[in-house]
C-alpha cells in the first residue's frame, strides 16, 4: 500500500494547477507562489510519482504533459473537488427528517418539571425519527457516562454539574411549604414553631437521611424540625401528602402541578434556593443535534418562567 503520510496536500493542489496550466509561471501566479517555490514543488512531485509529469516543450514555450500526467488530471481534479466539498460542508440537524436518539440524565424533580414539559410538547419539536430518553442522574458516575457517550445532556443543580462540562442556566428555583387541602392546621401562614412541630416528609436523594437542606438552615437558627419520613424521590411526596397530615418543603415548580390538591405557603424563614442547569460534554459544543436539544430545552424553561 502506498504511504500517503509523506505527501503534503498542498503538493497535490499545486500539481492540479501545474497540470491544468502546463506552465510553471502561470500556475505560480494562480497559486500565489513564487516561480522558484513552485519549481521546487514540481521537483518533489516528480520524485513522488517517479515521472517527469511536465516536459519542456520542443517549441520552447510552456511544458508538455507526460502520459502519466494526462492520466492523473481528471481523477486528481475530482478528488480535490470532493475533498473541498467535504471540508466546506456544514453539519446540520433536521429534527423532523433526521434519525437520532437523545438521552437526558436528570433528577426526578427536574424530569417531573422540565422533562414533563419537554415530553408533553415533543411532537411539536421533533418527528418520529428522533427519540428521547430520560434516565436518573447519578452524580458520581456522570463523568464516565458523558465520556462513554451514554448521555447527551445533564439537568441538575449547580451541585450536580461537573466543573469541566459546558453548562447553561435554565432557571432559578426556590422552596415552599406544602400541605394537603383540608389539612387540620388550617390556612394561616405557617410560623416557625408550627413548622418545626409538624411531621415532615424529607427528600433524601442519596437515600435514607433524615437531615436535609432545610435542616441546615434551621440548625443555623438554633432550631430543628420533626422529620417523620424520608424518601428518595420528589415525585412520591405530593401523592403521600394528599393522603396524610404530613407536610413537606418542595421546589415551587414541582408543586405547581398539584395546586388543585395541595395548599402552598411561604417558608417562615429565609432559605436559599438553587439554580437548574443543563450541562453537556465539550465535544458536543458545536454538534447540531446537541445545539438543537439545548435550545429547545432552554426555550421550554423560558416559557415556564415567563
Amino acid at each position: 500500500m502506498f504511504d500517503l503520510r509523506g505527501i503534503d496536500l498542498n503538493l497535490l493542489v499545486s500539481l492540479d494547477a501545474l497540470l491544468e496550466e502546463a506552465n510553471v509561471t502561470r500556475a505560480a501566479e494562480r497559486l500565489h507562489l513564487t516561480q522558484p517555490a513552485l519549481s521546487t514543488q514540481l521537483a518533489r512531485l516528480r520524485q513522488i510519482f517517479g515521472d517527469p509529469l511536465l516536459i519542456p516543450s520542443p517549441s520552447g514555450r510552456g511544458m508538455t504533459r507526460s502520459a502519466r500526467a494526462i492520466a492523473l488530471m481528471t481523477p486528481l481534479h475530482e478528488v480535490l473537488n470532493h475533498l473541498e466539498a467535504v471540508i466546506r460542508q456544514q453539519p446540520a440537524f433536521d429534527p423532523f427528517a433526521d434519525t437520532r436518539r437523545f438521552t437526558i440524565a436528570a433528577s426526578d424533580q427536574a424530569i417531573a418539571v422540565l422533562g414533563f414539559q419537554l415530553m408533553q410538547s415533543w411532537p411539536e419539536h421533533a418527528g418520529p425519527g428522533v427519540q428521547l430518553a430520560f434516565v436518573a442522574a447519578e452524580q458520581l458516575t456522570s463523568v464516565e457516562r458523558f465520556e462513554r457517550g451514554e448521555i447527551d445532556l445533564l439537568i441538575g443543580s449547580e451541585r450536580m454539574v461537573p466543573a469541566w462540562t459546558k453548562a447553561r442556566k435554565l432557571y432559578d428555583e426556590h422552596f415552599v411549604f406544602v400541605q394537603r387541602k383540608g389539612h387540620p392546621r388550617g390556612l394561616a401562614p405557617v410560623d416557625l414553631d408550627s413548622y418545626c412541630a409538624l411531621g415532615h416528609v424529607l427528600v433524601s436523594t442519596s437515600g435514607g437521611s433524615f437531615f436535609g437542606f432545610m435542616d441546615e438552615h434551621l440548625q443555623a437558627l438554633g432550631r430543628a424540625r420533626r422529620v417523620a419520613l424520608s424518601v428518595q424521590h420528589f415525585t412520591l411526596v405530593p401523592e403521600l401528602l394528599i393522603r396524610t397530615d404530613y407536610v413537606s418543603t418542595l421546589p415551587s415548580r414541582l408543586v405547581t402541578r398539584y395546586r388543585d390538591v395541595l395548599d402552598v405557603f411561604e417558608l417562615p424563614f429565609e432559605a436559599r434556593g438553587f439554580s437548574l442547569f443543563a450541562a453537556w460534554h465539550p465535544r458536543d459544543q458545536a454538534d447540531p443535534g446537541s445545539v438543537w436539544l439545548r435550545k429547545t430545552l432552554t426555550q421550554i424553561a423560558a416559557d415556564w418562567s415567563a
